[in-house]
């Protein structure tokens, strides 16, 4: 049995920026797809491995088939 796609974590090919995470997290999560991006640019002026997480996430997250 498979989750609906709105409850699935997916990259959202629909409304990307560079790779889809940030705004299949949002959705994942009801949150504002600018919102988070901006959280994440925010936090990459602290230490912390923000980057490679983000890469980590573009390549285990599947692509949203929606089109």
């Amino acid at each position: 049995m498979t989750a609906p796609a709105s409850r699935r974590l997916t990259r959202d090919t629909q409304h990307k920026v560079i790779a889809g995470v940030c705004a299949g997290l949002a959705r994942r999560l009801g949150l504002s797809r600018n919102g988070l991006r901006l959280a994440f640019v925010v936090s990459c002026v602290l230490p912390g491995p923000q980057f490679i997480a983000y890469v980590a996430l573009w390549v285990v997250m599947p692509r949203d088939d929606r089109r």
